[in-house]
């Protein structure tokens, strides 16, 4: 394993994070306890030593999770990060409250990376106006929290605005290879390492949509280079190319993900992929923007939907049919993965998951469309 330093602190971070937002998951859809477990433990005696999670994943089950796994000893060896839920904060003691809540869930006294969680406009104007600059402050001085920062999913202008408003010790922004114009971006790398801000990264391969069911043609660009990496390795390995980079999270929910991933990080210095290198991971990029249709992460923030509309998964199923040239599978599959009661046709156009998603996609339009190629002359093929 390989580790950074953030700009201003001496800790040595693993350059791999372990995300606890996609852990393996029971046939009801709980946390699989047992294989999170070893596999969390697995990692963390193989190097991994920042561990990233936050009030809502896994409906409120991943920080729970998270103490009891770290129980035994794991506590002490890792850095623990989670996050203030900013949409929930409707009056300023909300935020203590929180954080006291989420010291117990944790089974810790101090978290040692806190962030102000997913940063848009409203969640922004929503936390300054009660206040958390007095109330990070407070919690810094009493050790409750040791570094501050934020993660962020709104445009580059605002995150500007968010550098300037505070002396924040580091952020999250969401950044591969495909997304180095979105959002934060690259340049609002290069602002906050400038500024002397430490970086975390989320969404390395867009919720493993960059490692898994690679098509073909993409197939073939990757083994013109080094044929020993995935096309996982590939991806977090153009992240940490980066030096403006300290950590590099994956939501890994396999043993399997784990080693992959594992073995990635003990090559990955910066600015070590050749010209050739980089030449390749750009046709790869240009090839999957020819075929994109909806650009969802599965972060999973407009769920749940009130007419039950299943639609992180609408969106997979209809991405999937025109980045992996099989639309006939994706038409079978989203009417065995997407259940009656969670389709696209269900929508009513409301507009409250617009509210909340980070990448700012229109929904609705969207929705309308899967019903048109899924739904449309009485569904299954």
């Amino acid at each position: 394993m390989l580790y950074r330093k953030m700009p201003g602190m001496d800790e040595n971070l693993s350059i791999l994070g372990f995300g606890c937002m996609r852990l393996p998951v029971t046939s009801e859809g709980n946390i699989d306890e047992p294989v999170a477990t070893k596999i969390l433990r697995y990692a963390i005696d193989h190097g991994v030593n920042y561990i990233d999670t936050a009030w809502t994943y896994h409906n409120e089950e991943s920080e729970p999770f998270v103490g009891r796994a770290l129980a035994g000893g794991y506590r002490e060896k890792i850095f623990l990060a989670t996050k203030l839920p900013s949409w929930l904060v409707e009056k300023p003691e909300d935020m203590d409250m929180f954080l006291n809540r989420q010291l117990q869930r944790l089974q810790t006294d101090h978290i040692d990376f806190y962030l102000i969680h997913s940063l848009n406009k409203e969640r922004w104007e929503n936390v300054v106006r009660h206040d958390v600059f007095s109330f990070l402050e407070i919690a810094l001085a009493d050790g409750r929290i040791r570094y501050a920062g934020f993660s962020f999913h709104g445009d580059y202008e605002l995150f500007e605005e968010i550098l300037n408003a505070w002396k924040w010790d580091f952020c999250q922004i969401q950044y591969n290879y495909l997304d180095e114009n979105y959002q934060a971006g690259t340049k609002g790398l290069k602002e906050a390492a400038s500024r002397g801000l430490g970086v975390v990264v989320m969404e390395p391969l867009r919720g493993g949509k960059l490692a898994l069911n690679v098509p073909a043609p993409i197939q073939n660009i990757w083994k013109e280079g080094d044929k020993s990496m995935s096309p996982a390795s590939w991806g977090l390995r153009w992240v940490w190319n980066h030096s403006e980079v300290s950590v590099v999270l994956s939501g890994m929910n396999s043993m399997e993900q784990v080693e992959e991933n594992i073995a990635a990080a003990k090559k990955a210095l910066p600015e070590t992929l050749s010209p050739h290198d980089l030449q390749i991971v750009e046709r790869v990029r240009d090839e999957y923007k020819k075929r994109m249709k909806v650009n969802c992460t599965n972060c999973r923030y407009c769920m749940p939907c009130p007419q039950g509309v299943n639609i992180p998964e609408c969106f997979n199923r209809y991405n999937i049919a025109f980045m992996f040239d099989d639309e006939k599978m994706a038409k079978d599959t989203y009417f065995v993965f997407v259940k009656e009661h969670e389709r696209a046709s269900l929508c009513v156009g409301c507009g409250a998951c617009e509210k909340v998603c980070p990448q700012n996609i229109s929904i609705r339009k969207h929705l309308k469309d899967i019903v048109e190629l899924f739904e449309k002359n009485g569904g299954q093929s």
